[in-house]
């Protein structure tokens, strides 16, 4: 047994060291930010109130700054000017995203616009969708579809205070949002836009 503990230990401490090898070679190339500790990351730092510790480390560290969530570098822009800069300016550096392992699992990245990176694949998809979803003509088209779904939202609304029902709102406008969205590409309903059938739908969105 006690080879084995010592086994686990020295596997342990190269782990770490490791880590913050690692750490610090990347944190020559990345913008400034707080020192990362091993596996977690700058998790620790964010507490109960993510926007206010980051109000505070922003403070500290200045207006773009880079934590590690976990393995993951994220840059935070906390300032208006830099943020127009990056949104603007250097748009495709930062347009590519971080896939989720379930996305991964049916090659859905592979052929969704909202997950592909910036190359001719992605372009081609955008040139569809504007021309066949976002135009203008296509949008005018459309505007009794908007107005309908906003229609059924108030409604629901109505119905709820006339027998003393809470409302909940994040589900009633998703139930609407994907309703629509559904409309637009399927001339169909996904969920009943007078109950709560929505709700399970949305649960499986927010677990990927």
């Amino acid at each position: 047994m006690d080879y084995v503990n010592t086994l686990i230990g020295l596997l342990f401490a190269c782990f770490l060291v490791r880590g913050v090898l690692i750490s610090l070679r990347r944190s020559k190339r990345v913008a400034p930010g707080p020192f990362p500790l091993p596996i977690i990351g700058n998790l620790h730092l964010l507490g109960d109130k993510p926007h206010i510790s980051l109000t505070q480390l922003a403070k500290k560290h200045g207006p773009i700054m880079n934590l590690k969530f976990g393995q993951i570098n994220t840059v935070i822009v906390s300032s208006s000017v830099l943020a127009r800069e990056v949104t603007q300016k250097k748009d495709l550096t930062f347009s590519n995203r971080c896939i989720p392992d379930a996305l991964r699992a049916c090659n859905h990245n592979d052929f969704s616009a909202i997950w592909l990176p910036v190359d001719s694949q992605w372009r081609t998809l955008r040139k569809i969708m504007n021309y066949h979803i976002f135009s203008g003509n296509r949008l005018d088209a459309n505007e009794h579809l908007r107005i309908k779904k906003i229609q059924e939202l108030i409604d629901y609304c109505g119905n709820c205070s006339k027998v003393g029902e809470t409302v909940n709102i994040s589900r009633a406008t998703f139930r609407t949002a994907m309703n629509l969205l559904s409309n637009t590409f399927f001339s169909i309903d996904l969920t009943d836009p007078f109950t709560d059938s929505a709700k399970e739908f949305k649960e499986l969105v927010s677990n990927i």
